[in-house]
């Protein structure tokens, strides 16, 4: 799915201010490359500074994940640490399923909570008649009466801009319209235009699919090892302590492959789950 991210970045980023202003009731001024450090190296999909100096927070998911409250916390934590003030934090859904996300973690001394928005809750067909294109190639994905003359719309449109910008809107018309299994109508209102765009070959958005790709395949791999840690910490401590409580499996779900490692150390000399979780 690193195609879709980077699509949206770069059009969030760029000029769907409407789109932004819809999603955070504010406008950004500056936009922080940031990579938080601890354990994870955990890198956020975009954070923002409003004109006021408050940061913002947008995380882009395109599929429904139950782990995501404990992400966005870590998130939250990360941004803090490094900048010494909490972000305003909105996980955009773009996926296909119906949104099934919680927005919260309770416990008994913690009540953490994160804007939850489902772009279908945007009008697209506001979006539709925006005057920056970023906006108008995001309605793709917004609520929209009617998806085709969108389509025809926002091609139409791109149509008149310039040679890069209008290869580059093109690209990420494309890459979101897979999104909503509307490729191939974008493709035939494309070649009604006088441009043939090979998405690889773009010299802005190739090279982020490229580096994109690499990054997914060491995720895989660290994700491979993560499941392989995971699994065996499962039955260390099924066999130590019978079954394992909900509470615990959602606690182990959190932990990097790191901390999985020492908590398969430590159950030989714990003598709960509760005293291993400490």
């Amino acid at each position: 799915m690193q195609e879709y991210d980077i699509a949206l970045k770069l059009l969030l980023q760029g000029s769907a201010k409407l789109t932004m202003r819809d999603l955070t009731g504010t406008a950004i001024v500056k936009w922080l490359d940031v990579e938080l450090p601890k354990v994870q190296n955990l890198r956020l999909d975009l954070l923002g500074q409003t004109v006021e100096g408050d940061l913002i927070h947008l995380e882009l998911q395109s599929s429904n994940d139950t782990a995501m409250p404990f992400r966005m916390l870590e998130y939250c934590l990360g941004v803090q640490r490094l900048w010494g003030q909490f972000p305003r934090q909105i996980l955009l859904y773009v996926g296909e399923a119906p949104m099934h996300m919680e927005s919260e973690l309770r416990g008994p001394d913690l009540l953490f909570r994160y804007g939850l928005v489902d772009i279908r809750s945007l009008d697209g067909d506001r979006l539709l008649n925006s005057d920056e294109i970023g906006d108008n190639v995001i309605a793709i994905l917004a609520r929209l009466r009617d998806h085709k003359e969108a389509v025809h719309r926002i091609v139409e449109r791109i149509a008149g801009l310039a040679a890069l910008a209008r290869d580059t809107a093109l690209a990420q018309l494309l890459i979101l319209a897979g999104l909503r299994h509307l490729a191939g109508t974008v493709e035939l209102e494309a070649r009604k235009m006088p441009i043939d765009v090979d998405i690889r070959e773009h010299e802005v958005i190739g090279p982020l699919l490229k580096e994109a790709e690499q990054e997914g395949e060491r995720k895989g791999e660290r994700r491979g090892e993560r499941k392989g840690e995971l699994a065996v910490l499962r039955r260390l401590l099924q066999k130590r302590f019978g079954p394992i409580p909900s509470w615990a499996a959602e606690h182990l779900a959190s932990r990097s492959t790191g901390e999985l490692e020492e908590l398969s150390v430590r159950v030989l000399d714990a003598k709960s789950i509760e005293d291993l979780m400490k």
